[in-house]
């Protein structure tokens, strides 16, 4: 790969900017805490996907429904979101992310009580509906803090803090959740003994995400505090057809299709981990020992975003997301054919290939947008429902052949993202 001292030839962001950086110090620790943030809770729904399928009986594509619940938030609440950070601001919009994320914790009270699948999956849309608004804040805002020349790395250096969550999240739910698991076989109750069961099990769930919700609200209320510090200038209103048009752009265009491969590939993954472990010729363990692992997978990520960090100041951004592309592919492959600890290992550590993917596919994407930033990143987060999409597709395949042969599916995502990366390493291309 070729050595560069800075990526200005890449530029997502230039110097028109709609905010005023020389106002707001300090924000940036205010937008890595919203990564933290969103990343732990979304990295939650592994540790709640195999509790729900055990509860009702699920099967893999029916419990990849708890993703696909989450996910299709992003599709349609993104560019919504997107209008609401036009017409109030990053902050305020952050705080009402914050507060609707909020509002789906505390959804997990009636959903415990009545005993339906179809609550949670209500609950968990609400959630995510939230975390969406405050991404769609959260990711064009973090490149505007500082120099728009660093925004690749200091994007990545964010995404770390998202997956500081997503490490620290499954590993507490797993001791919380997983690790109450009753001997009981759902399978065998019906009836009022059934719905009974199903309720007192996910109590704790309900204890879990209302500690989230109280955390939630004192965010918020911080952040509200902090809304008049950054000075932002009167922003066009917001206009779908105006926003769609940036599709015209093919840089923006594959990179709208890559993050939506992604995203669907990094989830379907983390979401089968538990079960794909816990089998008889991979690892072999238990439940809340398989849960228990999710955080390596998601640590991975972490290190590799530290790292990326770095590495994205001196090699080319479109190069870098090839050689992890690949990378993954080759994680799989060799997961797929192997047994035992290989097997399973080789999967958690594609974790650590998916570490810049998102933040580099996003700024390559968004690579002269300029004051369209924000529209971008709400078209881009449209793009994040490739999470309810190709889960529930990894889970079909599953079902109907094997977890081994359902890697398929991901392994296809890398592939083009792979192809994207190629596209991309050549500054400029495409982007107008």
């Amino acid at each position: 790969m070729a050595l560069v001292p800075d990526i200005s030839s890449t530029d997502p962001f230039p110097e028109d900017v709609e905010t005023s950086t020389a106002q707001a110090p300090g924000l940036s620790y205010f937008v890595f805490a919203l990564f933290f943030i969103f990343g732990g809770i979304t990295s939650l729904n592994d540790i709640i996907i195999p509790k729900l399928k055990g509860l009702f009986a699920l099967n893999y594509g029916q419990a990849m429904l708890v993703q696909s619940a989450y996910f299709a938030a992003y599709f349609i609440v993104s560019i919504p979101a997107a209008a609401i950070v036009r017409r109030a601001g990053y902050m305020r919009a952050a705080v009402i992310g914050l507060l609707m994320m909020m509002a789906g914790c505390l959804l997990f009270i009636p959903a415990s009580s009545s005993g339906f699948f179809a609550m949670f999956l209500g609950a968990l849309f609400v959630l995510a509906s939230g975390v969406t608004i405050v991404q769609v804040v959260a990711n064009p805002l973090i490149s505007m803090l500082g120099n728009p020349r660093t925004a690749h790395s200091r994007l990545t250096f964010a995404q770390a803090f998202n997956s500081l969550g997503t490490t620290l999240f499954p590993y507490a739910g797993s001791i919380l959740i997983l690790g109450s698991l009753a001997t009981i076989d759902a399978s065998r109750l019906s009836g009022a003994a059934l719905d009974a069961f199903r309720t007192a099990e996910t109590r704790v769930i309900v204890h879990a995400y209302l500690g989230l919700a109280a955390a939630l609200a004192l965010i918020a209320a911080l952040v509200w505090l902090q809304r008049n510090r950054l000075a932002e200038a009167k922003a066009e209103p917001f206009r779908l057809v105006s926003a769609l048009r940036l599709l015209r752009r093919p840089r923006f265009a594959l990179g709208v299709a890559g993050i939506f491969l992604y995203v669907g590939a990094e989830v379907a993954i983390g979401s089968l981990m538990v079960n794909y472990l816990m089998q008889a010729d991979v690892l072999a363990i238990g439940e809340l020992a398989a849960g228990k692992h999710v955080p390596l997978y998601w640590g991975g990520a972490m290190i590799g975003r530290f790292i990326g960090a770095w590495v994205l100041r001196r090699i080319v951004p479109g190069k870098v997301l090839m050689a992890v592309a690949a990378s993954a592919l080759a994680l799989l492959l060799i997961s797929a054919l192997a047994t035992g600890s290989l097997s399973g290992w080789s999967l958690l550590a594609v974790g650590l290939c998916n570490a810049i993917m998102f933040p580099t596919i996003f700024s390559l994407a968004c690579e002269r947008l300029g004051p369209r930033a924000a529209e971008g990143s709400g078209l881009i987060c449209v793009a994040i429902v490739g999470g309810a999409i190709i889960p529930w597709l990894t889970g079909v395949m599953a079902d109907q052949t094997t977890l081994r042969a359902a890697l398929i599916v991901p392994a296809a995502c890398y592939a083009f993202i792979l192809g994207f990366g190629s596209y991309a390493r050549v500054p400029g291309r495409g982007a107008t």
